[in-house]
C-alpha cells in the first residue's frame, strides 16, 4: 500500500528557492510534472513552482520530454514513484486516456486531457483548459452563465472553452471553422454538447463572413481560439474591423504573444470594455490544475505577475 503522505502537498517550512536547497527539498517533497514533447518553452514550471514557494508547500514541478511509445511508461511512473500527478500538452492529450483509470465529464466530453491526479494509485483525467478560460473572465467580473459566445476555431483550444462554457450555463455557443481537419471531429463535440447540456451549440462554416460578421453583432462575447493573431500571423485577424464588434460585449484572444494582438486592438477602437489575451487562461487552466492537486487556491494574481515578467 501506498504511503498517503505520497498523494498530499504537505505545509512543511519553505523559506524560499533562495535559501539551501535543503530549505525546500526534503524526504517529503512530492512531485508533479509535465508530460510533453517540445516542452522546453513551457512557461508551468515557473507557475507552479512560485505558486508552492508562495504557498509553503513543498511540491516540486519538472518537465519530462515524453511522447509516442514512452508515454505509457510516464503514466506508470506516475503511480509507481508516488507523483501527485501531472500535466499533459501535445502531443499527449488524447494519447493518455488509455492508460488512466477514469476521466471527469470535461475530459470526457473533450476527448483529451491536461492533468492528471493520483489519488492513491488511481488516475483521474481532468481537461483544466476550458475551466480556466471561464475562470479568467469570472476573476474579473465576466460571467459565461446565460450568454451568447460566437467562438472562431474548433482544435485544441476551442473545444474545452465551448464544452466549460456549456457546462457553466452558457445559452448558445456558435463555433464558426473553416472546413480543415477539426470539422468532423468539432460536429461531434457539437452534438455532444447538445446532448450533455442545456446549452444550444452549433458548427457554422467560417467561409460565410456575413454569417460570422452577423454572429458577433449578436454576441456577448466573442472568443478566437485559433493560432491567427501570433507570429507569423500576428499582423491578422479574422474581426475585419471595429464596426463588426459593440462596446458591452466581451473579446477574448486566446493568444499571449504577443500580449495585445490585432484583434484587441481592432475591439479597442471599437471601444469594447473588456478585453482579454491568452494570459488569464494559461493562469487560469494552472491554477485550476493547481487546485486539484493541492485543495488550495493558486495565488492568481501573484502568479500572473511572474509570468507575464517572464
Amino acid at each position: 500500500m501506498q504511503d498517503e503522505r505520497n498523494n498530499d502537498i504537505n505545509e512543511t517550512a519553505i523559506t524560499g528557492v533562495t535559501g539551501p536547497i535543503t530549505d525546500w527539498l526534503d524526504g517529503h517533497t512530492i512531485l508533479v510534472g509535465l508530460l510533453a514533447n517540445p516542452i522546453r518553452h513551457s512557461v508551468s514550471p515557473t507557475m507552479h513552482n512560485n505558486a508552492f514557494a508562495k504557498l509553503g508547500l513543498n511540491g516540486l514541478y519538472l518537465c519530462f520530454e515524453v511522447e509516442g511509445d514512452r508515454l505509457e511508461g510516464a503514466v506508470k511512473a506516475i503511480r509507481m514513484l508516488g507523483m501527485r500527478g501531472a500535466n499533459v500538452s501535445m502531443p499527449n492529450k488524447k494519447a493518455i486516456i488509455p492508460y488512466l483509470d477514469k476521466l471527469d465529464k470535461t475530459a470526457e466530453m473533450c476527448g483529451a486531457v491536461n492533468t492528471v491526479v493520483n489519488d492513491h494509485g488511481v488516475l483521474t483525467g481532468y481537461t483544466t483548459d476550458g475551466i480556466g478560460w471561464v475562470n479568467s473572465l469570472k476573476e474579473d467580473g465576466q460571467e459565461v452563465a446565460g450568454k451568447v459566445i460566437t467562438l472562431a476555431g474548433a482544435g485544441g483550444a476551442a473545444i474545452p472553452i465551448a464544452v466549460s462554457s456549456a457546462l457553466a450555463g452558457a445559452a448558445e455557443i456558435r463555433i464558426f471553422n473553416i472546413h480543415d481537419r477539426n470539422w468532423e471531429p468539432a460536429k461531434e463535440k457539437v452534438a455532444l454538447i447538445n446532448q450533455e447540456t442545456d446549452c444550444r451549440c452549433s458548427l457554422n462554416a467560417m467561409e460565410n463572413k456575413e454569417a460570422f460578421k452577423k454572429s458577433i453583432a449578436e454576441s456577448d462575447i466573442y472568443c478566437d481560439a485559433t493560432g491567427v493573431g501570433m507570429p507569423p500571423l500576428d499582423d491578422l485577424s479574422l474581426v475585419e474591423d471595429p464596426s463588426w464588434l459593440h462596446e458591452d460585449m466581451v473579446v477574448s484572444d486566446t493568444v499571449y504573444q504577443p500580449r495585445e494582438t490585432k484583434l484587441m486592438k481592432i475591439a479597442k477602437k471599437a471601444g469594447v470594455k473588456h478585453i482579454y489575451n491568452g494570459l488569464g487562461m494559461v493562469v487560469g487552466q494552472g491554477a485550476a490544475s493547481f487546485k486539484l492537486w493541492t485543495g488550495k487556491e493558486m495565488p492568481v494574481d501573484y502568479i500572473s505577475k511572474i509570468v507575464d515578467e517572464a
